[in-house]
């Protein structure tokens, strides 16, 4: 079975400042077997007169073997030039966009703002849903905030308010870190988790929780991802947001496992 592992470029963010490290970097992801990559923090790609376009990385990803199966974009791009970003996705050839974090406006009114933003993310929604483009939204640990009273928190707005049009992009460590089980939200999620953040959380003795590449940190690998398949998931993007050690060495160590486990 083909892996269906994608390594998460935020990852590599301090090897993707310039179109030459870019190019580097995809090459060595690629040589670990991965065959995908979400492009997110992309240093050369950012501002108005980026070193690499939408074609050039397309070119880069085409010449290593590579698919973009996911980005992470600001909403204010997404919501405010909403064509140009389904011609820069329909260039890479992908078709999931997702927010990286709630906007502020909407965070700072707490569950009304979940509400706001679910309602407000409908028309680009559909937009981006009628070009081929799903829309999601990648969770910290802030969405597990009580949204008032009883055991409601803010994510489960996101999960009832909105529907099929609303993709969401589960990261394993954040839910665990808020306090959630991210095999149970996984199974409630099915049908709305086609890419997810698969991310392992340790324990170091003096700094408390931190990020480990995947099957060196202490989450129930042998139920999250069985509980995945069931759920529908396409692709699992390895995200570490901080390494202890060489971030190339953690996405090889990551990959390596998921390839362990079949995925």
């Amino acid at each position: 079975m083909a892996s269906r592992a994608a390594a998460q470029m935020f990852t590599l963010r301090e090897h993707t400042k310039t179109g030459r490290d870019f190019a580097d970097a995809l090459e060595r992801v690629s040589k670990m077997g991965y065959p995908a990559v979400q492009l997110s923090a992309v240093g050369c790609m950012n501002g108005e007169a980026p070193e690499v376009n939408a074609a050039d990385a397309r070119k880069m990803l085409d010449d290593n073997g590579l698919k973009c199966i996911a980005t992470h974009r600001s909403w204010d791009a997404l919501s405010g030039t909403t064509e140009a970003e389904i011609a820069f996705h329909q260039t890479l050839g992908c078709d999931y966009a997702a927010i990286g974090s709630l906007p502020g406006p909407y965070r700072e009114k707490g569950a009304e703002g979940y509400a706001a933003f679910v309602k407000d993310s409908r028309p680009v929604s559909e937009q981006l849903r009628a070009a081929g483009i799903t829309f999601g939204y990648h969770n910290h640990y802030f969405e597990f905030a009580p949204a008032g009273f009883g055991q409601r928190t803010c994510y489960d707005v996101l999960i009832e308010e909105g529907d099929a049009l609303l993709a969401l992009e589960i990261d394993t460590y954040w839910v665990q870190h808020g306090g959630s089980s991210p095999e149970r939200l996984i199974e409630r999620c099915a049908g709305r988790v086609p890419v997810i953040h698969v991310k392992d959380m340790g324990v170091d003795p003096k700094e408390g929780p931190v990020m480990t590449p995947i099957g060196e940190g202490n989450l129930d690998w042998d139920h999250i991802l069985p509980a995945c398949e069931k759920a529908g998931v396409n692709w699992y993007a390895v995200e570490q947001d901080r390494c202890y050690r060489d971030p190339f060495d953690c996405l090889k160590s990551s990959f390596d496992f998921l390839s362990s486990k079949g995925v």
